[in-house]
């Protein structure tokens, strides 16, 4: 996964020398803040209408467990698959942990999309959705899906 990571940060680069010399001469601890969020501010965005999950996982991935709010567009399908990202809300890209998520993040970012990742990862996501927590985004989720 390291490889991975370093190889899309290296053809981010050569893509986007100039931007992404700029992006790393301005990088500081704002930007830190500013590129994360965590599961409860997500779930809240969601629940108002303010932000769109992708979840980049593979087809198979997603098959096999998926949270229903979020949108799959895999990572390998991103660059063409634009059109279905909605420009009115924060994208947000998420993935188990982080990894895939940060790099989609900085793609989509490059490309001009208010974007952050999830920083603690789906697998948080999950982990915080059980029981009356569950019920009470599921309740919110279905207002707003219903406006």
């Amino acid at each position: 996964m390291k490889k991975l990571l370093i190889g899309m940060v290296l053809l981010c680069s050569l893509l986007y020398s100039d931007g992404f010399d700029d992006y790393l001469k301005n990088f500081d601890y704002k930007a830190i803040k500013e590129m994360k969020i965590r599961t409860v501010e997500m779930l809240n965005m969601v629940e108002d209408g303010r932000a769109q999950v992708i979840d980049i996982r593979f087809p198979d991935e997603y098959e096999a467990w998926h949270m229903g709010f979020a949108k799959n567009i895999p990572i390998n399908e991103l660059p063409d698959r634009l059109s279905e990202l909605d420009k009115n809300k924060l994208i947000i890209t998420a993935c188990p942990h982080n990894d895939r998520a940060n790099i989609a993040r900085m793609f989509l970012m490059f490309k001009g999309y208010r974007v952050k990742y999830l920083s603690d990862g789906l697998l948080s996501t999950t982990d915080y959705l059980k029981g009356s927590n569950a019920q009470e985004f599921m309740d919110e989720y279905k207002k707003d899906e219903a406006k």
